[in-house]
């Protein structure tokens, strides 16, 4: 029994390094259940699929100013959550950089929009090949 608790734990620990591969349907169907206007999922996607492929446990490499990125969709530590690192951080959403790598988006998807509240969609550095006309995301529903 003491060996699967400690296998147990040692998974938990790791869950943020297995993480989950979306796709846009997915992606759309999860955000629209936790009541994100149908009207902004096709920008949500296209974020999602620029920034990390859909991938939730994706860090991206170190900015320039040594700040990194975290999750779905690449939500910077300098500003929006706490690194594990104790490198400074404003943690505006109020969690660790951590929460937003793991296979549930709520976190993610929580402070995602209110760094769009903030910021604009331009927060996103792949904002440009997202502002246009983008498909419908009506198929996935």
């Amino acid at each position: 029994m003491k060996v699967f608790v400690v296998v147990l734990a040692a998974l938990a620990l790791a869950a943020p390094i297995f993480g989950r591969t979306m796709n846009r349907c997915s992606l759309a169907r999860e955000m629209y259940a936790m009541g994100v206007p149908k009207s902004e999922l096709a920008r949500w996607t296209c974020i999602a699929e620029h920034e990390s492929s859909y991938r939730t446990n994706v860090v991206g490499p170190t900015n320039s100013n040594g700040s990194n990125d975290y999750g779905i969709f690449q939500i910077n530590d300098r500003y929006w959550c706490k690194p594990r690192n104790g490198k400074s951080s404003h943690n505006n959403c109020g969690l660790s950089c951590d929460s937003l790598l793991t296979d549930n988006i709520k976190n993610s998807v929580n402070c995602a929009r209110l760094v769009m509240r903030s910021q604009g969609w331009d927060a996103w550095s792949v904002w440009p090949k997202c502002s246009g006309k983008l498909p419908s995301i009506d198929d996935c529903f």
